[in-house]
């Protein structure tokens, strides 16, 4: 796939006389932090291939505000809830996808409070659309004989009931699916949640990252798959813990879609 993309900015776009049928909401972890800026490449490369008309906000994109609210701050929330409104809105945005469960969730559930009114989809929803349309298609080889377990992100599954559209996406994979207990609606935190990703640990004898990443390995994966740029930060600790980033890897469902679609 093309390593220098080039996207268009929502006022560019405009500005050019197109009209974006979806506008990526990238978030502040795929716009800033290293690793799930390769997440945020990887969407934008499997929206080139499928010709999906798209742009981004750019800089006119701020903090969807989940952390903000999570953390008690609702003042701030408002404040940046409003400040994205009043752009989505000038730019009559209609459909938004995002690889952030976070940005998801309050995009879909606690904007239309504020008059932002959006159909909201989360980046597995959409590749799942996207193959089940046949305008991406997956080519075997890639995850031949990998074992790969699905992590289940809290505001994706438990909070917005969304199990079967990233499970659909790797079972697409010519992979082996594994199943854990404690997954879907008995899955367990990454442990960056309701804004503890940025504060201190509390007392206790095994941070929350590290039971999950535990729980997983157990499973003997070759991949550990995710779809949260949080989740991805907080299992990838795990695993760096338990010394074993050289023999499993920790990969969004948007990576795994683009290896195969490039295999």
């Amino acid at each position: 796939m093309n390593s220098e993309l080039h996207i268009l900015s929502l006022a560019d776009a405009i500005a050019e006389g197109k009209s974006p049928e979806v506008v990526f909401w990238v978030g502040c972890m795929g716009s800033f932090d290293d690793r799930a800026k390769r997440i945020t490449r990887a969407v934008a490369n499997i929206l080139n291939a499928a010709q999906v008309s798209f742009a981004i906000l750019g800089a006119e994109e701020t903090c969807s505000g989940d952390p903000a609210k999570r953390s008690g701050n609702e003042y701030l929330f408002q404040m940046q809830a409003f400040q994205n409104i009043s752009k989505l809105n000038q730019y009559n945005v209609k459909t938004l996808v995002t690889a952030c469960p976070h940005c998801f969730n309050t995009l879909k559930h606690e904007y239309p409070q504020l008059g932002g009114q959006y159909h909201v989809m989360h980046h597995t929803e959409f590749i799942q659309n996207l193959l089940d349309t046949g305008k991406i298609k997956l080519k075997d080889g890639a995850f031949k004989g990998k074992k790969i377990v699905y992590h289940d992100p809290c505001y994706l599954g438990r909070v917005n009931g969304i199990y079967e559209a990233p499970r659909d996406v790797i079972e697409a994979l010519d992979a082996d699916l594994a199943e854990l207990k404690k997954s879907r609606a008995n899955g367990m935190c990454c442990g960056a949640g309701g804004a503890q990703m940025f504060k201190e640990a509390e007392s206790g004898t095994k941070e929350v990252n590290v039971a999950r990443t535990e729980d997983l390995l157990s499973s003997q994966p070759d991949v550990i798959a995710v779809a949260c740029p949080f989740c991805t930060t907080m299992i990838t600790d795990g695993v760096k813990h338990f010394n074993k980033e050289h023999q499993v890897n920790v990969l969004d469902v948007s990576e795994l879609t683009l290896k195969s679609m490039d295999a």
